[in-house]
């Protein structure tokens, strides 16, 4: 039967609630709220990003579109240009090839207010495009500085939560150092089977499992000697019959 004076059970109770704070601590580092800010700004830059890389495509689209229809325009004048050249100079002498040019002219004429129109339209919605790539720019501007700013209030709160575990791991090495070997092995096996080594009780729970003694078990702790190591029933944790301060 394992022995533990009243001084080697205070020191597994606070190893047990230097445990449990480090416990503790890992969970917060897991579950930031800063954290969870961060990834939702992340998200949002992401999706802006993607936002704007379609209005980009669809940018060089339009600027492709603009660039053939001023070529077609061009070329369309300098086709009317060539011909009213030809009527001008009083070189075509025969009627019907007159006739002839005249149509093309109008047909030209036409075809280059058809163009000019289609060319009006596409550098409307260009600039609606070009004003929405602007907006999104300017969206994904500010996301940058938001996403910094959640950065730097997480790595702040990790910076704290990980000074914090250095130093309750400093001092669980101190007071593992000081404990007879058996009952740290004890304490890390049960630790090791459910997270919780020992715990003390308290009135008729365990602190470890929250389980409520019954009344036999609850007389046989009361008959056992002070320092003989004792076992929760229910989940197996050292039981440490210590009064907490003021009782």
């Amino acid at each position: 039967m394992m022995k533990a004076d009243l001084a080697q059970q205070r020191s597994l109770l606070e190893l047990a609630e230097i445990d449990g704070e480090l416990t503790r601590l890992g969970h917060r580092a897991t579950h930031l709220p800063e954290q969870l800010r961060y990834d939702e700004v992340q998200a949002e830059q992401r999706a802006a990003v993607d936002r704007l890389s379609v209005v980009a495509l669809a940018l060089e689209d339009l600027d492709a579109q603009v660039a053939k229809l001023e070529s077609e325009v061009d070329a369309v004048r300098k086709r009317e240009d060539r011909d009213r050249g030809l009527m001008d100079s009083g070189s075509v002498g025969d009627s019907k090839q007159l006739e002839e040019l005249q149509h093309e002219l109008g047909t030209l004429e036409r075809r280059q207010a058809s163009l000019e129109d289609t060319l009006l339209e596409v550098m409307e919605r260009r600039e609606q495009v070009a004003a929405d790539q602007a907006r999104e720019q300017a969206a994904i501007d500010t996301l940058e500085h938001d996403l910094n700013a959640a950065r730097q209030a997480r790595d702040a709160v990790l910076a704290d939560v990980e000074q914090a575990r250095t130093e309750r791991s400093a001092r669980r090495a101190e007071v593992a150092a000081v404990l007879e070997a058996d009952l740290f092995a004890l304490y890390e096996r049960q630790r090791g089977n459910s997270g919780i080594g020992a715990g003390r009780l308290l009135g008729g729970r365990c602190g470890a499992c929250r389980i409520e003694l019954d009344r036999g078990e609850l007389a046989r702790i009361s008959a056992a000697p002070e320092d003989e190591v004792l076992r929760c029933q229910e989940c197996g944790a050292i039981l440490l019959r210590l009064k907490a301060p003021g009782e």
